[in-house]
């Protein structure tokens, strides 16, 4: 009987362990953006990687995950000549600077 306890929590702890490693490519928690005070969008634990559109251009975005954000004013997550890139760090909020609206986000690296 020892053998098939032993055995069965082997098994949950490797299961545990596999759901854990399948979740580090995304971001734990949401990102909301704003067009003034209406919501455009919310993004539930998005992936790590890449590029992240907004389907409309945003004023106001709010970092509700355990990772930093890098906004665009571009939709392909690029500075343009002479701009920048706006840093939202974890758990808060930020409006847009005067150069423009922000369309993409990607997470800042760590």
């Amino acid at each position: 009987m020892r053998l098939t306890r032993s055995l069965t929590a082997l098994t949950g702890a490797a299961v545990l362990g596999i759901a854990l490693t399948a979740c580090q490519d995304q971001a734990s928690g949401t990102v909301s953006g704003y067009a003034g005070t209406r919501l455009v969008e919310t993004l539930s634990n998005p992936s790590i990687g890449g590029c992240h559109r907004f389907t409309e251009p945003i004023s106001r975005v709010e970092n509700w995950t355990q990772s930093n954000l890098l906004m665009f004013t571009t939709p392909d997550c690029k500075v343009p000549p002479g701009g920048a890139s706006a840093y939202v760090s974890i758990q808060s909020a930020n409006e847009a600077v005067p150069t423009g609206l922000w369309h993409s986000f990607s997470f800042a690296p760590e």
